[in-house]
């Protein structure tokens, strides 16, 4: 198997909602796990999600997980999730699923370099970068 490169984006105990959401923007097949499966069923974030595995229906995969119990949550902005291709269709509908309840920081628009690009913060605090590759020719 060839090595793999996911995103792995770490949640304040509304993974499940967020990975259910990504479900919805890009389809796929969603499996998830609690820390109740794997520890204690009844203790504190016993439902919240230990590891989260989404594969789009695309053939890429994101990943995530809330934090452990007890673990402070650190959200940064050193990370995106960057969404590219020449299938503008897609791209620009998961753009727009993406922005709903989010900030779009910049619009889907032709860029300078000659492809469409848009960047949004979704409804749980994650950028994501979407361009359009623009035909050759």
């Amino acid at each position: 198997m060839a090595s793999l490169l996911n995103p792995y984006i770490s949640f304040n105990g509304d993974a499940r909602q967020a990975l259910e959401f990504y479900k919805e923007v890009f389809g796929g097949t969603l499996d998830v796990n609690t820390y109740g499966e794997y520890g204690d069923p009844s203790g504190d974030g016993a439902d919240n999600i230990m590891h989260g595995s989404l594969k789009t229906d695309a053939g890429y995969t994101i990943m995530g997980a809330d934090n452990p119990p007890g673990a402070a949550h650190s959200a940064g902005s050193n990370i995106s999730c960057s969404l590219s291709g020449d299938e503008a269709e897609p791209l620009k509908g998961y753009f727009t699923k993406l922005a709903e309840g989010g900030t779009v920081s910049v619009p889907m628009e032709k860029q300078m370099w000659g492809d469409e690009f848009g960047m949004v913060t979704d409804k749980f605090g994650v950028t994501w970068m979407v361009n359009v590759v623009a035909a050759q020719g």
